[in-house]
């Protein structure tokens, strides 16, 4: 028996569906143009709700409020390679093969942010204190990856400390393999260790739009010497029901319920912006898998990766520049942080990252 896909608004007989266990809820089925199977799922059905702690959850379908200050232009979501809108009442949830190569790269993740891992390095800034949220303009690009390693760029908002840490992060990735870089998210309640995947690749991240852009390629990405892409993300925490919103430019993507949290249940203590990448090594040499551009940050704008308008939410519920930023690198001869100094236009922005092995990085 043949499944049907949805292409272009109308049915076409497939057997790659066949190939892809389909999920529970399954209202339409829908192949976008990267050739991904997309299923349009029912939302009071979706993964999240098989959590044990949101059997009985109501799904928040908007928030409640905004921070105040926040300023978002208008963006279309069609620029972006793979986008699908799905119907009203259902959320899009792409088919992935069981124990399929992308999961495996994401199993590298369980780790904590900050361990001296042999194959994780790291360029970023952050700060300490309270947040209710977090903030950043991501540059994208499409760094070269081997391996199957990853490079990403992203913020983390973070709680707790050793098994308890807890942490939500959202940006883009690349993934050796994948011939595009990605929008995600990622969270964990236990340092990586038991809890917390990859966008809803297990149950945990409430999805409210019917926008396909979690795990949507990010297509144009930023050129060399030429024009810049960048996306805006922002995370919030709804004051009225405690959960936290995923903003990306104008649409509202869903939450993080903060039932799931033990530390972030609360409020953050620490915010981190920049880059991650696993080195696995190869005869003893450093891998050559970039971070960001490619490019050390000395080389500035067009050239380095950068992010812009760092910025958190204080107690109050308004967003404040992210002032004073702490810088952390793992190998500065590998990759590396340069903080300029803050202006009108681009606030508080760092540019980041490297090409992996050189002469000075064996």
């Amino acid at each position: 028996m043949l499944s049907y896909v949805q292409v272009h608004g109308r049915s076409i007989s497939s057997d790659k569906t066949m190939e892809l266990p389909e999920h529970k809820g399954l209202i339409k089925t829908i192949q976008s143009e990267d050739g991904e199977v997309i299923d349009c799922v029912d939302i009071y059905k979706q993964p999240a709700f098989d959590h044990p702690l949101l059997k009985n959850h109501t799904i928040q379908m908007k928030p409640s409020s905004y921070p105040k200050g926040m300023k978002v232009g208008k963006f279309d979501p069609k620029l972006l390679q793979g986008y699908i809108k799905c119907p009203q009442g259902t959320v899009p949830i792409v088919r992935a093969p069981i124990n399929s190569s992308t999961e495996a790269n994401f199993s590298h993740r369980k780790y904590h942010i900050k361990a001296m891992a042999p194959f994780h390095e790291y360029a970023q800034v952050s700060i300490n204190g309270n947040y209710f949220g977090a903030s950043a303009r991501l540059n994208v690009w499409h760094p070269a990856t081997f391996n199957g390693e990853f490079s990403l760029a992203q913020f983390w908002i973070t709680a707790g400390q050793g098994d308890e840490l807890n942490t939500m992060e959202a940006g883009w990735i690349s993934n050796a393999g994948d011939t595009k870089t990605r929008l995600f998210i990622f969270w964990t309640t236990d340092n990586y260790r038991r809890t917390g995947c990859y966008d809803l690749m297990c149950p945990g991240f409430v999805l409210t739009s019917n926008h396909r852009l979690l795990g949507a390629i990010m297509n144009p990405v930023s050129i060399y010497g030429g024009q810049q892409f960048e996306i805006l993300l922002i995370v919030y925490k709804d004051k009225q029901s405690g959960n936290w919103w995923l903003r990306f430019e104008d649409i509202d993507l869903g939450y993080w319920p903060s039932s799931i949290f033990t530390k972030l249940s609360d409020r953050a203590g620490e915010i981190i912006w920049g880059g991650e990448i696993v080195n696995t090594g190869s005869r003893g040499r450093h891998t050559t898998t970039e971070m960001g551009s490619g490019h050390f940050p000395s080389e500035g704008f067009e050239f380095a990766a950068y992010m812009k308008n760092l910025a958190y939410i204080d107690e109050s519920g308004s967003f404040a520049d992210a002032g004073n930023v702490v810088p952390f690198v793992t190998n500065a001869k590998c990759y590396d942080v340069k903080i300029p100094k803050k202006n009108n236009v681009r606030g508080t922005h760092f540019y980041f990252g490297g090409p992996g092995w050189n002469d000075d990085c064996p």
